[in-house]
């Protein structure tokens, strides 16, 4: 019985799609884009951590999708400091 080590890292993919969404949901006014965007950041946020430390355990496999969900969690959560979701 042969066993294929899986290359992706599903958590990873979770975390960019979550920020991804949370990044587009961002700037609806009226506080929907904060409650979206924000919460769907939060959740990326914590599914990165995560999919970090299991990506760096199999010596550094699925860590680009991790890298680009911090990029997209810190552009979520600076465009919330700045307003988005609440006055844009």
């Amino acid at each position: 019985m042969s066993f294929v080590e899986r290359r992706s890292n599903p958590l990873a993919w979770a975390a960019f799609w979550f920020a991804l969404a949370g990044l587009v949901l961002m700037p609806i006014p009226l506080f929907i884009g904060l409650i979206l965007g924000g919460g769907l950041s939060i959740v990326a946020a914590i599914l990165a951590a995560i999919a970090l430390f299991k990506g760096l355990a199999r010596s550094g496999k699925g860590i680009a999708p991790v890298v680009f969900a911090a990029i997209f969690i810190s552009l979520t959560w600076g465009g919330i400091s700045l307003g988005g979701g609440i006055i844009w």
